[in-house]
């Protein structure tokens, strides 16, 4: 049923996001609300001064939903102009491994994603503030995916050859490192190859790295890595397994402090943001509303 009034959706397109079988999403949006009752507009972001322009169109337009079209940063970059707002925020597949859309089960076909839009569920999603800066939505870490992130944007990567060959050289060189963590009912110095700071449970690859993960719990999860071998590596990233539990420890918490003697590389939600030996975490509960599929739908992830 088409709504009694015209609903406004706004759609963030990234066009810079995905590889090089990238979706081309405007054309399909277009066609898909061609004979819908729906009033559509577009913000294409150019990748300078996003943030502040996608806020303004928001205030401007006084959408009823707001899209993200793009991986993990677009989507945190929208989901913190939404903060404080009660506008749902909804996801199509953009990026290159779209971990939040895996998360939250959003349909790879087209069709059903916009349906998904229209039709979804609405929930309240907790996200991560980090620094007193970034907001981070699915998951970060500090240390051996982060380098791998980095070199990926570098365009350091090509292929699954490409993966393994890095994934190879970065266990060669990388040592774990002595971290202390502060946290809820927490205080130890840990050795460690990564650590997750994960709001969700799985990489966009599929790979769990967080059993314990809820992004409406009121809390997050810290991941701690002390051991890992090239295979289990290979695994977890490419054939979407989990890491020995023999060798990762889970704690969860509402905050974090975690501090290195060395810099380690760290991401946010798939963004590098450089090497730190300092990371602060808080969970700010319910900040944002997000659509998710709604089962009794037959909303199909094929």
């Amino acid at each position: 049923m088409e709504p009694s009034f015209t609903l406004n959706i706004l759609f963030i397109i990234n066009p810079a996001s995905g590889g090089k079988k990238k979706i081309k999403w405007e054309p399909i949006i277009r066609n898909y609300f061609k004979q819908l009752s729906y009033q559509i507009d577009f913000f294409i972001l150019r990748g300078n001064g996003d943030a502040s322009s996608v806020g303004h169109w928001i205030k401007k337009l006084a959408p009823q939903k707001v899209v993200a079209v793009g991986g993990d940063g677009t989507i945190s970059m929208v989901a913190e102009q939404l903060m404080g707002t009660s506008i749902p925020m909804g996801i199509l597949r953009g990026g290159s491994a779209n971990g939040m859309a895996t998360e939250l089960d959003i349909p790879q076909n087209p069709t059903k994603a916009l349906e998904t839009i229209l039709k979804g569920d609405i929930i309240k999603c907790d996200v991560v503030k980090i620094n007193d800066k970034e907001i981070c939505i699915h998951l970060s870490d500090l240390g051996m995916n982060a380098r791998m992130v980095k070199y990926y944007h570098k365009n350091a990567i090509h292929g699954m050859w490409g993966y393994s060959r890095m994934i190879l050289k970065i266990l060669i060189q990388g040592k774990p490192v002595i971290s202390h963590i502060s946290a809820d009912n927490l205080e130890t110095d840990i050795p460690a190859y990564m650590i997750v700071i994960a709001n969700a449970s799985k990489y966009g690859t599929g790979a769990v790295i967080n059993p314990k993960g809820s992004i409406d719990d009121g809390k997050f999860e810290l991941v701690v890595v002390r051991q890992i071998s090239f295979i289990e590596f290979v695994k977890m990233f490419l054939k979407r397994t989990r890491f020995d539990p023999k060798k990762v420890e889970i704690f969860q918490t509402t905050k974090a402090l975690i501090t290195t003697k060395r810099a380690n590389h760290f991401q946010v939600d798939g963004e590098y943001i450089g090497k730190v030996n300092r990371v602060s975490a808080v969970v700010m509960p319910s900040a944002i509303h997000v659509i998710i599929p709604n089962e009794s739908a037959d909303l199909s992830k094929q």
